[in-house]
């Protein structure tokens, strides 16, 4: 169920313009041939294998065109992080000789700011500069957005045409933002495709509505209350559970809370729409959980809902430290704290589960007599697991605007 608020926040809004010591069209000319030598410098051999890694993976389908490429050497430069936690635009900054003035130090580190999104064209034709508006389907938000390539790169774009592509600010500064890499037009007839595409790139990623306070607000309260439903249901906001019984009852939670928004739309008078999944689709454990000894379930206040495979062995593991001499116990923890799509909180949760087994299975497991989970433990989350201290954290839900509502309800 798409919850739909009303919105007139835009992503123009003023900052200290008087902060900047280079006018704005300055800076946008500027910023062309800064980012020529940034995408050089990203390409620098020291940085080669990543970038290869990163270039197959994106073009793992067989097919790697040219608008991909440069999205994915765009995104390596400005968001990638590298070993040490840095990323290329800030090695380029500190690195660059000559040095870089104020601003440009301050637009180059600004441009980790990217705005990824479709976009709905508002053509603004009286703006000096060659400045089109785009409207984030995702965000709901409006970027006055130019190029460095000059005013042609973006004459393709005709009002009411939709694109996708990203976006950065000329400045922090400044209310003005920069194409970055490549921008995928399409017609004004695709708005349904495109706005569908939005709602799966908002529900895979809803810290792309970051931006949005609004958007951002509601979609932390919805988890709330969700979670506070898996409670009732549940009894508890951590559970472990056989998968079949996991599934049935993820399923229940689902429906309730459905008919719950369904019944709120209609009383509110706020439109809906059929584009969610239904309660069995969004209860449906993935095939391999099904096969499973156990299911656990962690509904946390940040993270929102996860899922673990097989967590009651780790938890009877922690429980009775002297498992640990058991191989598959052990190994599927190794695989727990390596794994870098899983985040600290598992672990997390077992240690304060199991305060007196915890120093004892991890002594085992990393060969440490001295280990403490109490005086360790976090150091070790920070070394093993660095991305998840690294990122912005955003709720599990999603919120849409008006308009993405308003084409997702259009009929094809």
């Amino acid at each position: 169920m798409l919850q739909v608020p009303h919105n007139d926040d835009t992503a123009d809004g003023t900052a200290a313009a008087e902060a900047l010591s280079m006018p704005v069209t300055e800076l946008v000319a500027r910023s062309g041939e800064l980012k020529g030598e940034l995408v050089e410098f990203a390409q620098h051999p020291r940085f080669g294998r990543q970038l290869t890694a990163r270039l197959r993976a994106a073009g793992s389908s067989g097919l790697l065109d040219e608008g991909i490429a440069v999205r994915t050497v765009d995104h390596f430069a400005l968001q990638h992080r590298l070993h040490d936690g840095t990323t290329v635009v800030e090695r380029f900054v500190t690195q660059r000789r000559p040095p870089l003035t104020a601003d440009e130090r301050a637009m180059l580190l600004g441009w980790r700011d990217v705005v990824e999104g479709l976009f709905e064209v508002h053509r603004d034709d009286d703006a000096s500069g060659g400045t089109v508006v785009l409207h984030n389907l995702i965000d709901d938000l409006h970027y006055p957005v130019r190029s460095n390539m000059g005013s042609e790169a973006l004459a393709v774009l005709e009002q009411g045409m939709f694109t996708y592509g990203r976006i950065v600010p000329v400045h922090p500064a400044t209310g003005h933002w920069l194409v970055s890499g490549y921008l995928s037009p399409y017609p004004q007839s695709s708005g349904p495709d495109v706005a569908r595409a939005a709602l799966r790139m908002a529900t895979a990623d809803p810290g792309l509505l970051r931006r949005n306070r609004d958007l951002s607000r509601r979609a932390w309260q919805m988890q709330a209350e969700d979670r506070a439903a898996f409670i009732d249901l549940f009894g508890s906001d951590f559970v472990i559970l056989p998968p079949a019984t996991a599934q049935e009852q993820l399923t229940e939670h689902h429906r309730r809370r459905l008919e719950e928004a369904t019944a709120s739309a209609e009383t509110d008078g706020r439109p809906t729409t059929d584009s969610a999944p239904g309660a069995e689709e969004m209860g449906r454990l993935p095939e391999d959980y099904m096969e499973a000894d156990s299911v656990g379930l962690i509904y946390d206040e940040i993270e929102g809902l996860n899922y673990y495979l097989d967590f009651g062995r780790l938890d009877t593991l922690f429980a009775d430290p002297s498992l640990a001499g058991d191989h598959t116990s052990i190994t599927q923890l190794r695989n727990y704290l390596s794994d870098d799509t899983v985040s600290p909180l598992p672990l997390r949760r077992l240690a304060w589960r199991h305060p007196d087994g915890a120093d004892a299975v991890f002594r085992v497991l990393l060969r440490k007599p001295g280990f403490s989970w109490t005086r360790d433990g976090e150091d070790l989350l920070r070394s093993r697991k660095k991305s998840f201290f690294q990122q912005e954290t955003a709720p599990s839900f999603s919120v849409v605007g008006e308009r993405l509502a308003e084409l997702l309800r259009i009929p094809n």
